[in-house]
């Protein structure tokens, strides 16, 4: 199953790092994603542009967009990665392995995930009702 581990941190703390800390970091994290990669669980990975470059659609009777992210938080989505996992405590372990290399705290959230296709690629997806895998993302394991 497909899980989606969202990555949470204080934006301006990150903001903080120098070009080579945030350099390690990266290096640390991308040892974790080349050993997934090397596993076929490794999906599509995003490191999010920063609150600033973000609006928001509030829904209502008049949709409305603001400047800036959804809510007022201490602790921003920075980025996601979406990884093939046994189970959720499989995927709880992934986490850790990621915690491990970006230990300047934060906050890893854990979801299943659902991927959603068009009429046109869900008929070839092959992944049972309701669960994705990355080969029914028209990704090789």
């Amino acid at each position: 199953m497909l899980y989606a581990i969202l990555c949470y941190h204080s934006e301006d703390l990150v903001n903080t790092w120098s070009k080579e800390q945030d350099d390690a970091v990266l290096a640390r994290l991308k040892a974790v994603r080349m050993k997934l990669t090397e596993e076929g669980r490794m999906g599509p990975a995003a490191r999010l542009m920063g609150t600033t470059a973000a609006v928001t659609l509030r829904k209502g009777r008049e949709h409305v967009v603001v400047d800036g992210p959804f809510a007022e938080t201490k602790e921003q989505l920075l980025g996601f990665y979406v990884v093939e996992c046994r189970d959720l405590q499989h995927a709880i372990e992934t986490a850790r392995e990621m915690a491990r290399a970006n230990d300047t705290g934060g906050a890893y959230e854990i979801r299943p995930l659902r991927v959603y296709h068009p009429p046109a690629l869900a008929a070839g997806a092959g992944a049972p009702a309701g669960q994705s895998t990355l080969s029914s993302m028209g990704r090789a394991q």
